[in-house]
Formats: structure tokens, sequence, C-alpha cells
């Protein structure tokens, strides 16, 4: 079973540090098991890989009906969170931490929480979902909006025009926004 530490700065926002058995074959980890994620059913689900240079910024994006679980199978990232979540008790808040291939963890994201990352190399992120896709529930946040203040250590990353073209948090449609805080 890995350490799996709630962090502070954003109630529901799991790091989970993973247990690696290293040998003179290579290194072997479990990175993901439903049960570590009691809150969650887990019934439905889809994993999705990432492939970035480094210096791409992607985010921050957020879900009202899908939790995301992520693992950065090669390279190191820093990943962005803020809390949109209308009546969590950190409301608001955001957080920055780098993880990466060299310090095995995966970090549960509940709904409502924006999350982006910025490849500081190539990297390779994988990633669970409790829910298929549905573009209806892809919405985005500014990744540099001064309100949600993430501190991503980069001026100029490369962004996607839609991630360069997401709204301040102040600018965003009220039904477009989390619905509410679920723990």
């Amino acid at each position: 079973m890995p350490d799996i530490e709630q962090m502070p700065q954003i109630v529901g926002v799991k790091l989970v540090r993973l247990k690696a058995w290293t040998d003179e074959r290579g290194r072997f980890m479990e990175v993901f098991r439903k049960e570590w994620f009691p809150e969650r059913s887990w019934e439905v689900f889809q994993t999705n890989y990432s492939q970035n240079r480094a210096g791409v910024l992607r985010g921050l994006h957020y879900h009202r009906r899908q939790v995301d679980y992520w693992f950065v199978a090669a390279g190191t990232i820093r990943v962005g969170l803020a809390d949109l979540r209308p009546a969590s008790p950190t409301h608001g808040n955001s957080l920055a931490f780098e993880m990466g291939e060299h310090s095995p963890c995966g970090v549960f994201i509940p709904m409502g929480v924006a999350h982006g990352f910025v490849a500081l190399t190539d990297a390779i992120l994988t990633y669970v979902v409790d829910n298929y896709y549905d573009g209806n529930d892809e919405l985005g946040v500014a990744w540099n909006d001064p309100a949600l203040g993430v501190q991503w250590g980069v001026i100029d990353p490369v962004l996607s025009p839609r991630d360069r073209n997401n709204r301040l948090w102040k600018d965003i449609p009220p039904e477009q926004l989390p619905e509410r805080y679920l723990d």
C-alpha cells in the first residue's frame, strides 16, 4: 500500500507516494488501485496518455462530473491546481508541485479542482478518469489568472489555442463553474 497524503492546501487532492521494486531487470510499481480512493466507485473509467515536449503547459482544465488520477511515466512536470468549488473550505486556494519518474507518485484530483501541468522536461503523463470523455464537461480557466495565483515558474509556455483563450475565473459564467463541493 502506498502512502496517501491529503494535501492541506486543497481539500480532496491526494498525493500518492508509490512504492517501486527495482532489480537488475528494471523497476516495477503499482500506479493505481481503485480501492486507494474509496470515495469513488471507479465503475466506469478511461485511461489516457499525454506525450509532451519540454515547455508545454496544458491547462488549467476542470470538470464538474469527472475526477482525474495522474501518474508521470517519463520526465518531470510541475502540476498546478486551483480549487474552484464554491462551498469548499479551500475555495480559491492554489497549489503547485513537481512530480516525475525520479520521485514516483500519483495525484488524485477531485471534481471542480482546476488542473494543469507544465512539462519541465519531455514528459509522458498517464491518467485515469472516472467517466468517459464528455466535451461539455471539459472546461477551462486561464493558466495565469492572477486571482488563482498558481506558481508555475514559467513566463512564456507553449500553449494550445484553446488554453491560450481560456477565460479568467471572474469571467466564467456561473453555469460553467463547479456546482457544488463534494469531499
